[in-house]
């Protein structure tokens, strides 16, 4: 891969999983008669430069669950990606380029929720090409502590697939109720800060303990509240084969008390050309940081192009290449990173077994 980021070096280097991630892992289906079943998936990733794990301390760190199909429709348990991101039980639609392929990326820059832990997810029957599809993490990292010391995910889909449409709408929470700043709980900086603001009287403050302790409530405590409140996002995609050429159209808003409120559209498209497919998108965002520092820049846009053709050299192994470019204003003019600022130009190889 060759990249070049606003303010840094140009880079030359091996990228591994650019388009998607690497994986191996193992699938199972047994069949319990009567139309019912029951599969797993164990899913772990690595970076194939360097033979590291994608996640330490995880042995299957991209997915690791078990599923009930039936009448009823389909019921899984473990960790898995929300219903906006990937893995098995996602139904994102819209973006020729998912979530891969470096600037690209449709949750790139703004996102709800990736890979979780203890999730339990539903898929419901398909009536006449229409699914509806539900999702709740008891703890996105862990859920050993009581439920209100959890961060909680909740998502709620309806997804349909019929005469040469695919769409979705996501609707998507994570409340951060397990959230933790500097190694500290909200309850513990909110009672730091009331020590610096001089309200528990028994302890006599000099007026440097009040300017500093002040300092600290409004850099610290303040982030860190902000960090607590719910993040939600709406996600909506549309796709039409033609035929000769599939159509994209997506559209994504992300909001949160104290932080970001973003609203993402993306025009995409691929089409078969010269035994291989084309894919081309752009994407625009823009928002406003309702946290930021007073006098400071609130507002902030990007924009992205980015265009790729994948050709089959096998069944299992194709040739992909791309390129891409990203610029942005306002807050993130003179952000030293490709997704915002910079160019990239890919090749590489993907085999699947």
């Amino acid at each position: 891969m060759h990249a070049k980021a606003k303010h840094k070096d140009t880079l030359v280097n091996l990228k591994s999983g650019f388009d998607s991630g690497n994986r191996w892992g193992l699938r199972g289906v047994e069949d319990l008669g009567n139309g019912y079943s029951v599969g797993f998936i164990l899913e772990q990733g690595f970076t194939a430069n360097n033979g590291d794990e994608g996640e330490a301390g995880k042995a299957f760190n991209r997915e690791a669950i078990l599923s009930v199909k039936g009448g009823f429709g389909s019921l899984a348990f473990g960790r898995t990606g929300g219903l906006a991101f990937a893995q098995s039980q996602a139904i994102r639609t819209g973006w020729v380029f998912g979530t891969g392929y470096g600037a690209s990326g449709w949750n790139t820059i703004s996102y709800v929720a990736k890979r979780m832990n203890n999730t339990i997810s539903y898929a419901s029957p398909v009536f006449s090409g229409f699914s509806v599809h539900a999702m709740y993490s008891n703890g996105v990292d862990a859920d050993t502590n009581k439920w209100s010391d959890n961060s909680h995910y909740y998502g709620l889909g309806v997804k349909y697939n019929a005469n040469n449409i695919l769409s979705s709408l996501i609707f998507e929470a994570v409340d951060n109720k397990g959230t933790a700043t500097a190694e500290k709980t909200y309850g513990d900086l909110i009672s730091q800060a009331m020590w610096a603001w001089g309200e528990e009287k028994d302890l006599p403050l000099s007026a440097a303990d009040k300017v500093a302790y002040k300092k600290f409530a409004e850099t610290v405590v303040e982030p860190a509240k902000a960090a607590k409140k719910t993040q939600y996002g709406l996600n909506f995609g549309f796709e039409w084969n033609l035929g000769t050429i599939t159509p994209m159209f997506g559209y994504q808003y992300i909001w949160q008390d104290g932080g970001n409120k973003d609203h993402q559209f993306g025009l995409s498209a691929k089409a078969p050309v010269a035994g291989g497919t084309v894919k081309v998108g752009a994407r625009y965002l823009f928002g406003k940081n309702d946290g930021a520092a007073a006098g400071a820049e609130d507002k902030h846009n990007v924009w992205t192009i980015g265009a790729a053709y994948e050709y089959p050299l096998s069944k299992r192994t194709i040739i992909k290449s791309y390129a891409g470019y990203a610029d942005a204003a306002k807050e993130w003019k003179n952000k030293d990173d490709v997704n915002y600022n910079g160019y990239q130009v890919y090749l590489g190889l993907c085999h699947s077994f």
